[in-house]
């Protein structure tokens, strides 16, 4: 609209005063643009709203590629209409939930809050609402039918299997999948739904990388573990090669006591307590992980598929540390304004964008396909979605902590699957602006 206002007076022979004036404005404008841009550039590499931590609403979680395209902005929910997904609130939804734990057998135990008692039920009731338009809830007979003839597998820890069981839950009511797992193993399935020929896969890992229990009780009784930060995890990176999409996550078990080796020798730890190994903290870790994760894809060359990183869900222990007597009773979510990303969760999230970032533009270079599924803004607003004590029986003899890190069947994590189906029907216009992108690229470099 401003263009046709400048072009309009300057096809006049008899305008040039108010033409002259027109150029005038125009060229200090321009200049004032090019003044401040460098002065914000640096910021423009993360996420809005942790650049507004003083501001009492986040803003929207896009991030942007140094020099680049915009590629991981707004999400379009219908005909132009353009919003940011993952930056919003939880609002009621007495529709929900969509599936029940006697409905469902996909339900894990020790997240089958309802068959053990949770007597709320507020929680359930619940949906996500953007910043400027609305996400509708997943519907299954569509995502099944985006997903016909294809593949996803979710590599992870066990909130990844979670998000998959969500999944298998949503998808329940229009058909359930038939195990196709290649071993009895339980932290390696695979499910497919025969009508669709569409499978989902399960791959776990705790830390991305290899890694093994160094001994079972370790400082704080949880285990101490060694971690080759610069080796594959060849348990999924073998087998991801087929797959369409690829969704990885972890973060959790980084809390535990961790021995770091690199190039076959120990660098480091966090929190081991072993004479002359210097903590490098759990951070230092997590980055190096991610990083071998990403180049293990990166290095796949018949891997074709999309890679989503699903950013961190913070916990929500409250009165102590999670195996020190810390609890989540909580009943509601938070409004935006009443909490905030900070200290470990901060951290955390922002290596993983960090990461992601380079791993893309790395991996653009090969043809890879990079995807953000921001979870983090919606998942630290539900404290009220944890199992908490409701795991188990309280009369059973066993010795678990309150889980304040998984979420409940149904829960919050539904609205994780609500997210990559808003992903996957925008997924063939993000490939055509990639591919025209790419295509722009190597035209000017002729």
């Amino acid at each position: 609209m401003k263009l046709h206002a400048v072009e309009a007076p300057l096809g006049r022979s008899h305008g040039q005063p108010k033409t002259t004036k027109i150029v005038l404005i125009v060229i200090f404008v321009t200049l004032v643009f090019l003044t401040i841009i460098p002065v914000f550039y640096p910021l423009l590499g993360y996420p809005l709203y942790l650049l507004k931590a003083s501001s009492p609403k986040p803003s929207p979680t896009t991030v942007y590629g140094s020099g680049e395209p915009e590629l991981r902005s707004s999400i379009k929910i219908s005909e132009g209409e353009n919003c940011d997904i993952f930056s919003g609130e939880w609002v009621p939804n007495r529709d929900a939930p969509y599936y029940t734990n006697t409905t469902c057998w996909a339900i894990h135990e020790h997240q089958n809050c309802m068959k053990y008692g949770r007597p709320d039920t507020e929680f359930m009731k619940w949906k996500w609402k953007p910043d400027g338009c609305d996400l509708p809830v997943l519907n299954p007979a569509q995502f099944l039918e985006i997903v016909r003839g294809k593949s996803l597998a979710f590599v992870g820890d066990s909130v990844g299997r979670n998000q998959m069981q969500s999944l298998i839950c949503l998808l329940s009511r229009v058909e359930y999948p038939v195990d196709v797992s290649y071993t009895p193993d339980e932290r390696f399935k695979r499910w497919r739904y025969t009508t669709y020929n569409f499978t989902v896969a399960y791959f776990w890992t705790t830390h991305l990388v290899k890694s093994g229990e160094r001994e079972d009780s370790g400082p704080t009784q949880t285990g101490l573990f060694d971690l080759y930060l610069d080796e594959f995890d060849e348990r999924w990176t073998t087998q991801i090669q087929e797959f369409d999409y690829l969704i990885i996550s972890s973060g959790h078990w980084f809390y535990r006591p961790l021995v770091f080796y690199e190039n076959q020798r120990i660098v480091g730890c966090h929190f081991c307590l072993i004479e002359n190994v210097t903590d490098l903290t759990k951070f230092y870790g997590y980055r190096k992980a991610f990083r071998t994760a990403f180049r293990a894809i990166n290095s796949l060359e018949n891997f074709k598929g999309i890679t989503i990183l699903r950013t961190f869900a913070p916990p929500h222990f409250e009165n102590g540390f999670w195996n020190k007597g810390g609890n989540c009773v909580r009943t509601k979510p938070f409004q935006s304004n009443e909490t905030a990303l900070e200290g470990d969760n901060m951290e955390f999230y922002m290596i993983q964008i960090e990461e992601f970032k380079t791993a893309e533009r790395e991996g653009r270079k090969k043809g890879k396909r990079y995807r953000l599924m921001d979870t983090t803004q919606a998942s630290l607003l539900r404290p009220d979605g944890h199992p908490s004590r409701y795991g188990h029986w309280a009369h059973e003899n066993v010795t678990l902590y309150n889980d304040c890190v998984h979420w409940c069947l149904p829960g919050p994590i539904d609205t994780w699957n609500d997210f990559l189906l808003q992903m996957l029907k925008m997924e063939g216009v993000r490939s055509h602006q990639e591919r025209l992108y790419s295509g722009d690229r190597r035209m000017r470099f002729r």
